[in-house]
């Protein structure tokens, strides 16, 4: 779910400007799954531009001063969100943590680098959803850790139905600054791409394992 249209909007205007997000429906990206994609996010480019990541953190606070107000940690997760929600946590004044994919082979093992009490309330920021697995992992984490979460917010989600599945499953609240809809929404109205490659990037959302197959 997103945040709200016209953040969601505002979002993918300047995630296209510069260029965190590319569009080539004709030459698609091979992700590392190997799935084969017309869309490639990269949302640490935000970090370079700092009205960018300003606007993203600035909405990301507002947010959950709004929807999570009993907040006492924010977490992110490893690599992608952690200086983003460093960003976050100053601005409300919280302690932050981070989650790593796994624990470390060596020293402590930690999975969960800071200080983090059982029983605090936590928001986790993420960058990118995509299939949710990675987001997922840092939760549980949270959770065995004995974190109570509060909810997820993201920067971008491409809106597929398994992460969709995967978060109300586990009772976890989702909301986005902006998603994949959005975002092509944007892209044509923009003229980064023509209205002849919309049906490409519908099917693609749709089977995105099968896609260029």
């Amino acid at each position: 779910m997103i945040c709200n249209k016209d953040t969601a909007k505002k979002t993918a205007k300047l995630l296209l400007k510069i260029k965190a997000v590319k569009l080539q429906p004709n030459d698609p990206f091979t992700w590392a799954s190997g799935w084969k994609s017309p869309i490639y996010c990269d949302n640490r480019i935000t970090l370079s531009h700092p009205d960018v990541r300003k606007f993203i953190q600035e909405n990301f606070t507002s947010q959950i001063k709004s929807d999570f107000p009993d907040v006492e940690v924010i977490a992110g997760v490893a690599t992608g969100a952690i200086a983003i929600g460093v960003l976050v946590a100053d601005a409300l004044g919280l302690p932050f943590v981070y989650v790593r994919p796994e624990p470390k082979s060596h020293g402590r093992k930690n999975q969960i680098e800071g200080a983090l009490n059982p029983g605090q309330k936590v928001v986790v920021i993420e960058d990118l959803i995509s299939t949710g697995m990675s987001s997922m992992n840092a939760i549980l984490a949270l959770r065995e850790a004995g974190a109570e979460i509060q909810g997820m917010l993201a920067i971008f989600s491409y809106g597929f139905e398994k992460a969709e599945q995967l978060f109300t499953s586990e009772k976890v609240s989702l909301k986005t600054l902006s998603n994949y809809e959005v975002l092509i929404e944007e892209a044509i109205s923009e003229g980064y791409i023509e209205n002849q490659s919309l049906e490409l990037l519908k099917k693609w959302r749709e089977k995105p394992d099968q896609y260029g197959n």
